[in-house]
């Protein structure tokens, strides 16, 4: 049976320097990837989210980028207002009856 591999964390800062490696055009991307052991296809997504955004790049795990905070945030403010709606929907029904 094949053993699982460990899978590999690495920090932003080593995504950076790696990157900049490979933007600096030194050393082909083949030969950095063989170097670090990493997958060439990873070391293309650090480069291309890189380029996409440098400021957020390579949040990390939990993190999440500025605008992707704020959507999160206004999604669950969506799901709150409607929840309260419905809510206000059902009161008023109760109390719009005729009393008895």
């Amino acid at each position: 049976m094949g053993e699982r591999r460990q899978r590999r964390t690495f920090d932003r800062e080593f995504k950076k320097q790696t990157v900049q490696l490979i933007i600096d055009g030194h050393r082909p991307l083949l030969s950095i990837a063989r170097e670090l052991n990493i997958d060439p296809t990873v070391l293309r997504n650090w480069k291309r989210d890189y380029l996409k955004d440098q400021e957020n790049a390579f949040p990390g795990k939990g993190h999440i980028r500025p605008e992707d905070e704020e959507l999160h945030k206004l999604r669950k403010e969506l799901v709150d207002l409607r929840e309260e709606n419905t809510i206000l929907k059902k009161v008023l029904a109760i109390f719009s009856r005729p009393s008895k």
